[in-house]
């Protein structure tokens, strides 16, 4: 039993270690999507989309398109997906557009964000199991022997097998929720603001569109 033990306890320990190590690289993906995805303030967006009006009004959509070029933020990636869908009318553009960055955007941040939350649940647990292993393992060893010559450093084993990987649990999971919650306050603004650029975005699209009949100025 003591064996078992020792051997279960090395596998909580690894597994541990396994688990934080996916919980960081998980929370640096997403944390690393999120920054590459936003604008960092409303003036930055304002004037990524003042230069993308100012082909817009002229109804140079080549133009337009060209600011966003070589630029993965999910802002630019849409107004390049408005441009080269415009001739769908006004409406469909712009569902497509607004699904388009639920679905692309904002359900892939979801799924990576899964994984962490998934870590988040199972090292408390993990280390729940080797802090029942552990008492498993102390009862174990006063089962078999006198009660009266028990040496209680004998225990100290398989007591501290119970309260290092509870506490190794809990140290993986604290840090993972504060990240995610600091992660989904990034996503919220980002969401908001690129919810105001995109009302901004359509509402000019609207405009031009109706002036130029869809098509606009098109590449010699």
């Amino acid at each position: 039993m003591e064996t078992l033990t020792t051997i279960v306890g090395y596998i909580i320990y690894a597994s541990l270690g396994l688990i934080a190590l996916w919980g960081a690289f998980c929370v640096i993906l997403v944390w690393r999507r999120v920054e590459q995805t936003r604008f960092y303030s409303e003036e930055e967006q304002d004037e990524f989309l003042d230069r993308v009006d100012e082909g817009l009004a002229v109804g140079d959509f080549d133009a337009a398109a060209e600011v966003c070029r070589d630029d993965d933020r999910a802002m630019p990636q849409l107004v390049l997906l408005a441009i080269s869908k415009r001739n769908i009318g006004y409406a469909k553009l712009r569902s497509l557009v607004v699904d388009r960055f639920q679905r692309d955007v904002l359900a892939d941040l979801e799924y990576r964000l899964s994984w962490v939350y998934t870590v988040i649940k199972a090292a408390p647990m993990v280390g729940l199991l080797g802090t029942v292993i552990g008492m498993m393992g102390a009862f174990g060893k006063l089962a078999s022997q006198d009660q009266q010559k028990t040496n209680p450093t004998v225990l100290a084993d398989d007591i501290s097998l119970a309260l290092i990987t509870t506490a190794c649990g809990l140290a993986i999971a604290i840090p993972l929720v504060l990240s995610t919650a600091s992660i989904n306050v990034r996503i919220r603004k980002m969401e908001d603001l690129v919810g105001a650029g995109l009302t901004r975005l359509l509402e000019t699209m609207r405009s031009v569109l109706s002036k130029s009949g869809g098509g606009g100025r098109r590449s010699q």
